[in-house]
């Protein structure tokens, strides 16, 4: 029996006063994947696998797997903060629309160095335009 000035604490039984949960979902240490699912989930995203379809895969592998579909949203999201290196995701428009080869315009407001306008074209797109103007494109 420990004592303090306004609290007592009385020990009956030693033993935990419920039974032993069968059913761990939710459970940090049951949920925790390994790097090879890791990777798995990774490569099922890049083929645009939705995350309840990787979460039914990895039920039907493992039958005692206690994920639950948003430890599989978090780990698609944390997938996605990685490939951005550090940057925001206008940032990250920008960066993706050059390296896929997309001709990029941008404006700045000059008083506050903020992004006021922003245009991306295909350069098929660009193409033709050059080549037609001032045509008006409409459905007769």
């Amino acid at each position: 029996m420990a004592i303090s000035e306004n609290w007592q604490l009385f020990l009956h039984n030693g033993r935990h006063n419920h039974k032993i949960v069968v059913y761990n979902h939710g459970h940090a240490q049951a949920a925790r994947l390994t790097e090879e699912q890791l990777q798995q989930i990774e490569q099922f995203r890049k083929s645009h696998m939705p995350p309840r379809n990787i979460l039914r895969f990895f039920r039907e592998q493992n039958i005692g797997c206690a994920v639950s579909v948003q430890k599989i949203y978090n780990i698609v999201v944390k997938i996605k903060k990685n490939k951005m290196q550090g940057r925001n995701t206008v940032e990250e428009v920008l960066c993706l629309s050059v390296e896929w080869g997309y001709t990029v315009f941008y404006r700045n407001r000059e008083e506050s160095n903020v992004l006021s306008d922003i245009v991306v074209a295909y350069p098929t797109s660009i193409a033709m335009i050059r080549i037609w103007p001032y045509e008006q494109v409409g459905y007769s």
